[in-house]
């Protein structure tokens, strides 16, 4: 897996919760609802810490990320000193602890884009999964082919950064059909300095039939398949490969 531009260049990395409003978005809402009762949370792919920042007070949070630029966001967020966060790789990760809720979300376990690769961190979920303790992830559904609507003109945007005032942002993408990767370039011109930041992310869209295998491959058992972050059931056609268990 390559270092990502998106994530570690301190500039890209500045933008993501602009763009992704965590506190408004039904992932958000149910991994909050799936925490209540939890006394300990493992955030795989925190990224800028909103959930796990949201997550903590009376609890043990642990949030964990690759990207140095992600985590210097998140450690600076207010309550972020209710968080032990910690800059690690979700596939070889090993704190030696146990957690009521283990939860990897933002279509992070998209980013890695091998079987062996996605193998590792179902391991790395299971080895620190409590007894009886939960687990949960997204994938987004390879069926919806979403990415194709991720071109520059339906991408196009206009954001309003705090630095540098109104920045025009659009993404391209391109899909290879043999192996399934999607690779999307992201944009963003800041108006007025005609400045731009780019960079070219890659991801996968694992077949449900593989999380399965998998899944099953890492000693954990799902109870349930979601279809979306609403909570509705899976089925040929939603938008989410949403498993939720624990162990086997």
């Amino acid at each position: 897996m390559d270092e990502d531009r998106l994530y570690h260049d301190p500039e890209l990395a500045d933008f993501y919760d602009l763009e992704n409003g965590w506190e408004r978005s039904p992932d958000f809402a149910c991994c909050k609802t799936l925490a209540e009762g939890a006394e300990s949370v493992l955030d795989l792919g925190c990224g800028t810490g909103a959930l796990a920042v949201a997550l903590a007070g009376g609890r043990t949070v642990v949030g964990v990320d690759p990207a140095p630029a992600m985590l210097a966001i998140a450690r600076g967020k207010p309550g972020a000193e209710g968080v032990d966060f910690v800059e690690g790789d979700a596939r070889t990760l090993r704190l030696g602890r146990r957690f009521a809720l283990v939860v990897l979300t933002g279509h992070a376990f998209q980013v890695f884009l091998t079987r062996e690769d996605r193998a590792a961190v179902l391991a790395t979920i299971a080895a620190h999964l409590a007894p009886d303790g939960r687990f949960v992830f997204d994938s987004r559904n390879p069926a919806c082919r979403e990415w194709e609507e991720w071109g520059p003109e339906a991408s196009m945007r206009l954001v309003d950064h705090p630095r540098f005032g109104p920045v025009a942002a659009w993404n391209d993408v391109a899909h290879d059909a043999a192996t399934g990767i999607v690779t999307y370039g992201t944009h963003y011109e800041i108006r007025a300095t005609g400045k731009r930041l780019s960079a070219v992310s890659r991801i996968a869209f694992p077949e449900k039939a593989e999380l399965e295998t998998l899944i099953a491959g890492a000693g954990l058992r799902v109870d349930r398949w979601l279809g979306d972050w609403e909570g509705n059931d899976w089925q040929p056609g939603t938008p989410e490969l949403i498993p939720l268990g624990g162990l086997a």
